[in-house]
C-alpha cells in the first residue's frame, strides 16, 4: 500500500526538480540578456556623452572665432511706407511695436508723406517712429526725392543714412552684413551694371563675402502688390547678391506685407542659393491690394499695418510679422492658440 504513494512522490520530486533546474537555466538566460541589453545602453549612453561634449566644443571654438557680437543673436525691425502727416494713427501703431521690442530699426523707404521736407520729419516723423531715431538705419524712398536731393532725409538722419547725395551704405551685425541701397535709380546715377552705386555694391560684397549678408531697399525687385509690382531695374543689385550668397532682401514701395521663397534674379525657386524677399510696406501709411500670387509667393497680406521682426545667428535667421494690436487678419497664415501668425525659421544652406 505504501509503494504508489512513495512512486508519485518521487515522480512529483523529479518534475519538480526538473522544473527548478528548468527555469534556473532560463532565470540565467534573462539575466544574460539582460545584463547584454544593459551594456549595450550604457555603451549607447557613453557614446551619446561624447558626441554632445564634441559638438559642444565644436560650438564653443566656432563662437571663440567669431568677435563677441557675432556670437549672439541679432535683433532687426523693418517696415517702410510709415508716417503720414495727415492721420498720424497707423504710424503711432507701429511706433508702439518699436516701443517693446529692443535691436536695430530698418525703414524700408517712403518714411514720411506727403513728401519727405524737413518740416514733415520733424513735425510727423519725429513724433512716433522719430522717437527711435538712435537705434534706425534707413533706406530712401522716392516720396523723400520729392523734395530735391532728398535734403530733409539726409538732415534729419544724418549720418545714419550715409553719404548725402548717394543714399547707399553698409555696416556690421554680428555674423552678419548689411547693406542699404538707393532704388531711387535716376537720382544717383543709375542702378544698371556698371553704374557708380553697382560698382559700390560689387566691391562691398567682395570684400563681405565671408559674412552672412541682408540687403534693403525701397523699390522691390519682386511684388504682387497692385500698386507697383515688380521693379526689374532692381535686377543687377540681385544678380550681384546673389553671386554674392545673399541671404535676404527687405522692401517696401507696395503698401502690403509679402513674403518669397528664395529665388534667383528672375524670379525662379532656388531653395539652395536663393535670396528671400520680403515686402514689408505695412508701417502705418494705409493698404491696397494684391495681383495675382507670383510662383514664389509663400504668404501675404494687405490686413494689417505691423513690422517685420528678424533674428539673426551665424547661420540662420528667424522671422516674424507683428500686427498692431487689433489687427491680426493675416491671409494664408498658419493659427496658434486661434490666432493666425507668420513667422518661421530658415538654416542658410
Amino acid at each position: 500500500m505504501d509503494a504508489e504513494p512513495r512512486k508519485i512522490s518521487r515522480s512529483k520530486n523529479v518534475l519538480k526538480a526538473r522544473w527548478n533546474r528548468r527555469a534556473y537555466f532560463i532565470r540565467r538566460k534573462i539575466k544574460r540578456s539582460q545584463f547584454l541589453i544593459y551594456k549595450r545602453l550604457m555603451k549607447l549612453t557613453l557614446f551619446l556623452l561624447l558626441l554632445a561634449a564634441s559638438l559642444a566644443t565644436i560650438g564653443q571654438n566656432q563662437a571663440k572665432n567669431l568677435p563677441s557680437d557675432a556670437a549672439a543673436e541679432q535683433a532687426v525691425i523693418a517696415s517702410g511706407d510709415i508716417v503720414d502727416c495727415a492721420n498720424l494713427s497707423g504710424s503711432e501703431a507701429t511706433a508702439q511695436l518699436l516701443d517693446k521690442i529692443p535691436g536695430t530699426i530698418l525703414t524700408l523707404g517712403d518714411s514720411v508723406y506727403p513728401d519727405g521736407s524737413g518740416t514733415n520729419f520733424s513735425d510727423c516723423y519725429a513724433r512716433t517712429w522719430g522717437r527711435h531715431r538712435a537705434r534706425t538705419r534707413p533706406a530712401v524712398g522716392n516720396h523723400e526725392y520729392h523734395t530735391p536731393g532728398a535734403a530733409g532725409y539726409f538732415n534729419y538722419f544724418g549720418e545714419a543714412a550715409g553719404e548725402p547725395g548717394r543714399g547707399y551704405y553698409s555696416f556690421n551685425l554680428g555674423a552678419w552684413h548689411v547693406i542699404a541701397l538707393n532704388s531711387q535709380c535716376s537720382d544717383v546715377g543709375g542702378c544698371q551694371k556698371g553704374s557708380p552705386e553697382e560698382q559700390w555694391l560689387r566691391s562691398d560684397l567682395q570684400q563681405n563675402s565671408s559674412k552672412c549678408i541682408l540687403a534693403y531697399w525701397h523699390s522691390p525687385r519682386f511684388s504682387s502688390g497692385d500698386e507697383h509690382g515688380n521693379d526689374p531695374s532692381m535686377k543687377p543689385f540681385w544678380e550681384d547678391l546673389y553671386a554674392a550668397g545673399a541671404d535676404i532682401v527687405l522692401n517696401g514701395h507696395d503698401h502690403d506685407y509679402e513674403r518669397f521663397a528664395p529665388q534667383d534674379s528672375d524670379g525662379a525657386a532656388d531653395p539652395e542659393k536663393g535670396i528671400r524677399e520680403f515686402v514689408v510696406g505695412t508701417g502705418g501709411k494705409n493698404q491696397r491690394g494684391f495681383h495675382k500670387a507670383l510662383p514664389t509667393t509663400e504668404a501675404r497680406s494687405n490686413k494689417t499695418f505691423g513690422v517685420l521682426k528678424l533674428s539673426l545667428h551665424p547661420g540662420s535667421y528667424a522671422w516674424e510679422f507683428i500686427p498692431v494690436p487689433g489687427q491680426t487678419h493675416l491671409n494664408c497664415y498658419r493659427q496658434a492658440r486661434g490666432v493666425e501668425i507668420e513667422m518661421g525659421i530658415w538654416r542658410i544652406p
